[in-house]
């Protein structure tokens, strides 16, 4: 039962790896042009540090947008009464240059399948480029792929060091819910409708 429970857990997580290949860049002239770039939430700040997650990006996002690679970005994440992903990543992207117009807010995105999903079912986009750390990228396109969503990714800078690291190691469980959801489950986003800014 272990062996079998193991062998489980990697497939789930070679799943997600091998969806990546071929579709995931982490050099900006490598990656096709599409309408619209998909880029998953995380909170701002980690206590009072910068969240190197968050920063990393943004700067991917807005290096996509100014080498024309995409026309508009879709940042989706989780609102709640004081905590505001989507409206803080739309801040900092226009902070770097990318204009308010081009940035819609996805205020469901609860998680990478609600994200991916809405992408399609709420905003009408089945062409995305997704925006975030590669190993978010990996398991954001085993997930669009099973849902007929043609996706290519664009990798931000990842980050070292014990958080990453804590990082790393929730993946493994991130990536055998992820193959549940899809194989099992035929799990669906929480929310279908649009979120009101």
């Amino acid at each position: 039962l272990l062996a079998v429970f193991v062998g489980f857990i990697w497939h789930a997580n070679y799943a997600a790896t091998r969806a990546g290949k071929g579709i995931l860049f982490d050099e900006i002239k490598n990656v096709p042009d599409q309408k619209v770039g998909l880029v998953f939430g995380c909170s701002e700040k980690l206590g009072k540090h910068d969240n190197l997650y968050f920063k990393y990006r943004i700067e991917a996002a807005a290096k996509l947008y100014r080498a024309g690679k995409v026309e508009t970005l879709i940042v989706s994440g989780l609102r709640e009464q004081y905590y505001d992903e989507p409206d803080k990543m739309r801040k900092a992207l226009v902070d770097a240059g990318v204009p308010a117009e081009k940035i819609i807010c996805d205020y469901a995105g609860l998680r990478t399948l609600d994200s991916v999903m809405r992408a399609k079912l709420t905003f009408g986009y089945n062409n995305l480029t997704l925006v975030s750390q590669k190993f978010q990228n990996e398991r954001a396109a085993y997930i669009a792929r099973a849902n007929n969503i043609e996706v290519y990714g664009y990798n931000a800078r990842d980050v070292e060091g014990h958080a990453a690291r804590k990082t790393r190691d929730r993946e493994v469980l991130a990536r055998v819910k992820m193959w549940i959801d899809v194989n099992i489950t035929n799990k669906q986003p929480r929310y279908l409708e649009r979120m009101p800014d």
